[in-house]
């Protein structure tokens, strides 16, 4: 399924406060480059702050979109690049609505922030995501139990573009150092697993729209 965003492209980052810190980070990210799974650093927003050559590699066939490019923010790559699950599988249940739940909380948490209101308006402008999110989020978690929307220890299904590993899973790993968690950013790494035994089938061939089917379809 595909959802079109309307936003703007976010503003960049702003640097870490101090030299300390942006040491910190350029050291961290020779250890992030070490890690042989796909591994990113984000913040509140889903702003990606660091991501390895693993990850890079997992979403390289990504085509360009104006607001939710893997590596910018993966918030906004998981609900509206049309790409997004062509490398994810069962995209709707085991990644678009997780990060729904997480959007969720955020904006609680953080309701006057303007990135995360942004998403919230390019949520509103499509009627199928619009729908998810008010009504088929709340029946889902309801049905499955809030553990499922958990990102930490969760195995989920990825379509890796590496034909040695094509159809497989991954579990991610959430870990975040002290010194991350101060700047307020959170670590999480796609542990991949050794790939499925099943047929192929490939998974561009549900890029087109559909109806969540955790929303009940109108009559």
């Amino acid at each position: 399924m595909a959802f079109q965003a309307g936003g703007q492209r976010p503003a960049p980052r702003p640097a870490p406060a101090t030299p300390e810190a942006q040491a910190y980070l350029q050291d961290y990210t020779a250890l992030l480059e070490a890690v042989p799974f796909p591994s990113l650093v984000v913040d509140h927003r889903w702003d990606v702050v660091l991501a390895n050559g693993a990850f890079r590699t997992l979403f390289q066939g990504a085509g360009p979109h104006p607001t939710a490019m893997p590596d910018d923010n993966f918030l906004r790559f998981v609900l509206f690049h049309p790409d997004a699950s062509a490398v994810l599988g069962e995209h709707e249940s085991s990644w678009c609505l997780p990060m729904l739940a997480h959007f969720a909380a955020a904006l609680e948490r953080y309701g006057h922030d303007p990135a995360l209101q942004a998403v919230r308006r390019d949520i509103a402008q499509d009627p199928i995501m619009e729908a998810a999110y008010r009504q088929g989020l709340p029946h889902w978690i309801r049905a499955v139990g809030a553990r499922a929307v958990e990102h930490d220890g969760a195995v989920r299904p990825l379509h890796h573009p590496d034909p040695r590993r094509g159809t497989t899973e991954c579990r991610v790993v959430i870990e975040t150092p002290r010194v991350l968690e101060e700047l307020g950013y959170t670590r999480l790494t796609l542990v991949l697993r050794e790939p499925r035994r099943t047929a192929h089938r490939s998974p561009r061939a549900r890029r087109t729209p559909s109806h969540l089917r955790v929303v009940p379809a109108a009559e």
